[in-house]
């Protein structure tokens, strides 16, 4: 039996459009990025910025936003750091998911702890014959989060002046 066509609209209500609008204006940034620069490094980028982006409603959105700045970042760092220690590539990986879900956990981020783990991933993702750099994986996810921190506040700002 069919929904209702009311019962279907309430799915798609304010929160989800906005959604829709900022993981569109993200995308759109690093794609610019991407071909501005002719980089596929900037895929990361791409990557990180619908990983920041909530779809959660409005109010929550920029906090939720710098939570998965900050796990960004530490999923990052921790794949840079872990990357320099001469062990086995699994070990090198479970070692970064080890330390990366302690530092969640002291800084009290475990809701935001898989997309730092994607971040260690990123970073320590082996590319043979690639020439790009754990670095530079860090510094396009870095980029990538900051499109989507300012996307979102951004929207967020303009949301509130507008009260669209």
């Amino acid at each position: 039996m069919m929904k209702p066509l009311s019962s279907v609209s309430k799915n798609f209500d304010r929160s989800f459009f906005i959604y829709l609008t900022r993981c569109i204006i993200g995308f759109l940034i690093g794609y610019y990025l991407m071909i501005a620069f002719s980089s596929e490094d900037f895929f990361w980028a791409l990557l990180s910025i619908i990983l920041v982006i909530p779809p959660e409603g409005r109010k929550l959105a920029p906090k939720l936003t710098k939570e998965r700045v900050i796990s960004n970042f530490i999923g990052s760092l921790s794949g840079l750091t872990v990357f320099f220690i001469n062990i086995d590539y699994v070990a090198k990986v479970v070692l970064g998911i080890v330390v990366t879900t302690i530092i969640c956990k002291l800084f009290k981020l475990m809701q935001v702890v898989r997309p730092a783990i994607v971040a260690l991933l990123i970073i320590l993702i082996e590319h043979p014959g690639s020439i790009i750099s754990p670095f530079e994986r860090f510094v396009t996810v870095l980029i990538g989060c900051l499109i989507g921190l300012s996307v979102t506040l951004i929207t967020s700002f303009i949301i509130r002046k507008t009260r669209i």
